[in-house]
């Protein structure tokens, strides 16, 4: 992914916190500002893979988190496990949620089902295009209100698997994410130090064991 010009990467240095391993997986809590994986440039150089490959030299990544977003990240001890975990993706069978704070009051749970392409002049930025997009579908759940900051908390479930779709979605259906740099109008106007936007749930059937794996991180917002 394109980093805008004149960005400066910090990346926290906490270290790594792994949060669940067995022989086949391995998985983290990724913390905001930390690359999922390394960028085109040197100084991008450090990430979460970058810093998995340190304990697990074999270690692949499944899937990715967006930089700001902070929560659970899933990476394959070796080849078998991760086209093993390729195909649960493609067939949906990995459930992921996550916990957002968005502007505004929700007062009801739905989905949002609008097709997403990225906005190839103002890269990373995706749009909604219901001609060109891929289809995208969310569903969203509130799980609590703060009226005094007018600020919901939602429980997100992604059932497709686009770039920046939960952001999108939520800005589209006027519920922007709370310090979301790309995508809400108004991302200062808070005492939030980071986007509000953590994976949180993750589960699937483990393909060597047939074990349910369930993982769980709890956001620090």
């Amino acid at each position: 992914m394109p980093i805008d010009d004149g960005f400066i990467y910090q990346p926290p240095l906490d270290p790594l916190d792994i949060i669940f391993e067995d022989a086949d997986f391995v998985a983290i809590n990724k913390p905001a500002g930390l690359l999922s994986v390394p960028g085109r440039l040197a100084e991008h150089h450090d990430s979460a893979y970058f810093r998995v490959l340190d304990l697990f030299p074999n270690a692949k990544i499944t899937h990715r988190l967006d930089m700001a977003t902070s929560g659970i990240l899933l990476f394959a001890k070796h080849r078998d496990a991760e086209v093993a975990a390729s195909k649960m993706f493609q067939a949906r069978t990995i459930k992921k949620n996550y916990i957002a704070l968005v502007q505004g009051k929700i007062n009801s749970n739905g989905s949002v089902e609008v097709p997403l392409i990225t906005d190839w002049e103002n890269r990373p930025i995706q749009i909604v295009h219901f001609e060109l997009g891929k289809p995208a579908q969310t569903l969203f759940e509130c799980i609590g209100y703060d009226s005094e900051k007018d600020v919901s908390r939602v429980l997100l479930t992604p059932i497709t698997g686009r770039s920046h779709q939960l952001r999108v979605h939520m800005q589209y259906i006027g519920h922007p994410i709370m310090r979301d740099k790309l995508y809400h109008p108004e991302p200062f106007k808070t005492d939030l130090n980071r986007m509000a936007l953590h994976a949180s749930y993750l589960s699937f059937m483990q393909p060597f064991s047939n074990e349910l794996i369930e993982i769980v991180s709890e956001p620090e917002f």
